[in-house]
């Protein structure tokens, strides 16, 4: 089978297509015929082995993980002895961040609890845009963030695949929600629902005070303090992504500043997979539709991670195999 691999830390020029051989299922696996995948911030983070503290879990010096890829959507082409949710044929997605990524390939073998039944609705490209991205949108702005009607919501990263599912997610609330993103994308993020919408590369939203009741940061790229400032009395800022040092400050201060300021600042640990059903109840009842920056053949993945990473994308970049 062809995969993108890579066998070293690095850039994604890195990375290349090559002949593998098929893995087999293990007793509860399956074995899914990739059709589609998506990028998301763990793959370019993989590859680089950056932050250095992942290294601790896929390979100090050398990668023990050599295929990326977390989104996964296709058809079960075998099954393990152990089995029990699945059959050969059925159509199935899920987030692979927890049990070994792989989903950049023809072929990969998946625990079957990590997977999800695919509604016949549902096409492949959407269902590998929603495990990673919309879960950490409903667990850290519904489940963590506790959303109520007439709060002011704040969404940093609003144009990437994550913050075009939240604002589906938080617009069922009777919210006011702002969107941070660049000057290309806000004109997509009005269409999309936001009620006001800032470039970051010419406002600093943390420079206001007391504004927001809750803000759900993607980029964490600022000092804590500054979240705090410009969150309202008892207001809530939950973090899923951005720059490490950043978010261990977070998460070694947060309780001194809820006793001390009132206001509570929280990192979400993803739960993967953890919700995914109530993601296919929304999209089945036409509530959640994720936003495609495009589907792309497997071999343009290492141009499609520089791309990635330069934040240029409009919602979730789709691998179509």
């Amino acid at each position: 089978m062809q995969a993108i691999i890579f066998t070293r830390y690095g850039t994604p020029d890195e990375v290349s297509l090559q002949e593998v051989p098929r893995p087999s299922p293990g007793p509860d696996e399956v074995l899914i015929k990739v059709r589609a995948a998506a990028l998301n911030d763990w793959d370019p983070g993989l590859i680089a082995g950056k932050p250095y503290i992942i290294r601790m879990f896929t390979g100090l010096f050398r990668p023990k993980i050599t295929i990326p890829g977390v989104d996964v959507a296709g058809e079960v082409e075998a099954i393990g002895n152990q089995v029990q949710q699945f059959k050969i044929g059925d159509a199935v997605f899920g987030d692979l961040s927890d049990v070994g990524f792989g989903a950049f390939a023809e072929y990969v073998c998946v625990p079957e609890k990590a997977l999800t039944r695919k509604p016949a609705a549902m096409s492949y490209a959407d269902a590998a845009a929603l495990p990673h991205a919309a879960l950490l949108a409903w667990q850290g702005l519904i489940e963590k963030g506790g959303i109520q009607s007439g709060q002011r919501i704040l969404i940093n990263g609003a144009g990437g695949g994550v913050g075009t599912l939240a604002i589906q997610m938080v617009k069922q609330y009777d919210v006011h929600v702002t969107g941070v993103d660049s000057a290309e994308k806000l004109p997509m993020l009005s269409e999309l629902g936001y009620d006001a919408v800032i470039d970051y590369r010419s406002q600093d939203f943390t420079e206001e005070v007391d504004r927001y009741d809750l803000v759900f940061d993607v980029k964490t790229n600022r000092p804590i303090k500054n979240y705090v400032r410009c969150l309202k009395p008892g207001g809530r800022y939950i973090t899923v992504g951005g720059s490490m040092d950043k978010i261990l400050a977070i998460t070694l201060r947060g309780a001194l500043i809820a006793r001390s300021r009132g206001k509570h600042v929280q990192v979400l640990s993803l739960q993967p997979n953890r919700g995914l059903d109530q993601m296919v109840q929304l999209y089945t009842a036409g509530k959640l539709k994720p936003v495609l920056d495009g589907v792309y053949p497997l071999e343009n993945v290492p141009e499609l991670i520089h791309y990635f990473v330069q934040g240029k994308h409009r919602g979730k970049v789709i691998i179509g195999l």
